[in-house]
Order: C-alpha cells, then sequence, then structure tokens
C-alpha cells in the first residue's frame, strides 16, 4: 500500500483516538494531527516516525494552507458542541474553508464526518434536524447541505455515525458510554418499563477499521460516498431485556411507557425539555435503511451486540438473580 500524506482533525476527542491510534499502529502513512492540546492526547504519538503534531485551532485553519496544499486525504473529525457562534464557525465555516484549501489536483478524498441525527429513515435529510436540531446538530445539517456546492464534492465521502460507544482509562469516552454506569443504576425501574424505540450504535474502535478502510480504498465514481455507521437495529425494549439479562434481573410485569404518561413524568418533577427533546419523544424511532458497519468491508466488528456493549463497559453482572422482596423496606 502507497503511504498517503493524511491530515486529521479532532485526534483529542473519543472518536479521533481511535482513529489516530489505528492509523499510527496498522498503517506507514504520513500523519499529521490538528489539535489546540496536545496534553489532552492519550495515544503514543511518538511510536513511529511519520507522525507529525500540527498544534494550531481550526478556526485559525488558513494558518496551514501551504501543508493542506501536499494533502492526499483529508480526515475531518473536529467539532464544536456548544455555543451558536463557535459552533457555526467551527463546523461550518472554518470546515469548509480547510476543504477548500486542499489541493484538488492531489487531494484522493476528504473523509467527512457528520451525525446520522440530520438523516431521517430513509437516509434523506431530516427537515427537523435543522428547524429544532440543537446548534450542534443545525450546523451539521447546514455543513452537508454546503459541502454539494464545493468543486471538490465528488471526492467527500460523508460518514453519518449512529450513536457512538466507546472510551477507556486511554481514550475519553463518548458521551453515551459516559451514561451506561447512570443506566444500570437505574436498572431496577427500567426493568418494569417498555418502551417503543429503536436505534443503531457503532464503537469507535469499529469507526477507525471503516476510516482506515476507506482511506487505503477510495470510493470510485459509481460507489458510495455517503455511510450511516451503525450495527442492526436494536429496540429499547430488547435493550432493556439484554441488560438485565446480562445483569441478572429478573423482569416481571412491564407498564407501557406511552407519550402521555412520559409528559406527566415531565411535568410532575420539572424537566426542561428543549424543542429536539420533544421531537425525539415523537419520533421515538432513530433507524435508518443500509446502515454500514464493519462486515460491509469483510472487516470484524469488535462491538455489535447490546452484550458486547455491557461486557465493554465493565458493569459486573450480580452474583444471583434480584429479588424484589429483599428490595422491598418494610
Amino acid at each position: 500500500m502507497t503511504s498517503k500524506r493524511i491530515f486529521l482533525t479532532g485526534a483529542s476527542g473519543c472518536i479521533g483516538h481511535y482513529v489516530a491510534e489505528a492509523f499510527i499502529q496498522e498503517t506507514d502513512h504520513e500523519l499529521y494531527l490538528l489539535v489546540r492540546d496536545p496534553a489532552k492526547l492519550r495515544f503514543n504519538y511518538n511510536a513511529r516516525p511519520g507522525v507529525h503534531i500540527v498544534q494550531g485551532d481550526l478556526r485559525k485553519i488558513e494558518e496551514f494552507a501551504d501543508l493542506l496544499q501536499t494533502i492526499d486525504c483529508a480526515i475531518l473529525i473536529a467539532t464544536s458542541w456548544g455555543g451558536p457562534e463557535e459552533v457555526y464557525e467551527v463546523n461550518v465555516k472554518k470546515t469548509l474553508s480547510l476543504i477548500e484549501h486542499l489541493n484538488p489536483d492531489r487531494c484522493e478524498q476528504i473523509i467527512y464526518f457528520s451525525t446520522a441525527s440530520i438523516l431521517d429513515r430513509k437516509n434523506q435529510p431530516l427537515p427537523q434536524a435543522k428547524e429544532f436540531g440543537t446548534d450542534y446538530i443545525r450546523s451539521k445539517y447546514i455543513c452537508y447541505q454546503e459541502l454539494h456546492k464545493l468543486a471538490i464534492a465528488p471526492k467527500i465521502t460523508t460518514l453519518f455515525p449512529t450513536l457512538l460507544l466507546g472510551g477507556d482509562n486511554n481514550k475519553p469516552y463518548s458521551h453515551v458510554s459516559s451514561g451506561i454506569a447512570q443506566v444500570a443504576r437505574w436498572i431496577d425501574v427500567i426493568r418494569f418499563l417498555r418502551i417503543d424505540g429503536s436505534f443503531h450504535f457503532i464503537h469507535g474502535k469499529d469507526v477507525a477499521q471503516i476510516v482506515q478502510y476507506l482511506a487505503d480504498h477510495p470510493s470510485q465514481a459509481t460507489e458510495p460516498r455517503q455511510f450511516v455507521l451503525g450495527n442492526a437495529r436494536t429496540t429499547v425494549d430488547q435493550l432493556i431485556e439484554e441488560s438485565c439479562a446480562y445483569l441478572n434481573k429478573r423482569m416481571y410485569f412491564r407498564i407501557p411507557l406511552t407519550f402521555g404518561l412520559a409528559d406527566l413524568i415531565i411535568r410532575l418533577f420539572h424537566i426542561k425539555m428543549a424543542e429536539w427533546d420533544r421531537f425525539s419523544m415523537e419520533y421515538r424511532h432513530f433507524t435508518h435503511q443500509d446502515v454500514t458497519s464493519p462486515q460491509r468491508f469483510h472487516l470484524p466488528t469488535y462491538c455489535a451486540t447490546v452484550a458486547d456493549i455491557l461486557r465493554i463497559s465493565g458493569l459486573r453482572p450480580h452474583k444471583r438473580p434480584f429479588s424484589f422482596r429483599k428490595s422491598v423496606k418494610v
């Protein structure tokens, strides 16, 4: 495989750690990692020659115009989460500026990370993402629309991760993985609920496998340039049932959590709900057709099931099944 010059943003984040580590350990590519604070990197970027830390800010991407002209593949993971002005500047304006500074005659491919939240169940843009979405989701929707207007658009591969898992002692935790312990604490309540909803998920290690494959095998003109990253559809009830089985928690009766009941709970406990939260409650099934896991490229999948999620998270099953009588204090 011919060595390439790869420019990577967002290496200090959860996905970025998995992607950077995979490229360092499994390839000979010349890597240029744009990071604001190298101290946040938990992987060994001195593990081999050819790994360069480019200390800088995406908001000042023009400072690296000369370097970008020499890049064969750009992997754009960096994102901003909060503050409408900063989010728009980083996720839209400066991301597009970075792409425009690449040399279209040299750059083979841009791998751009969006989010599956901006797509409907048929993998088409979801209008409500722009109308009700958070600053982050809205910025991703806008940037995706703008990508098609660029001259280099035919070389852009867009990835839409679904619920992202990942993190350990050597990597930052994703938002979803950081909340698994909380779910486990509430399992004695959750197991009595029946919830209508479904979703996809994918682990950062599996994302890294896909990114590495795509970087080494750029899509041809007749091949797909968009991939929704995720495993097969999982229902919320399936998640509850498999979690209870893993944690040795018995399931008795289950109460359907209807929209009306959920709304009552929200009012009783004065829970603040943003417009996107309300939309998500009503939409419920965040599923997509034609999702992509490592299997699509004949690669092994690291985390494919709920049992895998729980095992990787480090949660320990209870030694004996839950006893309802012992849990009730008289």
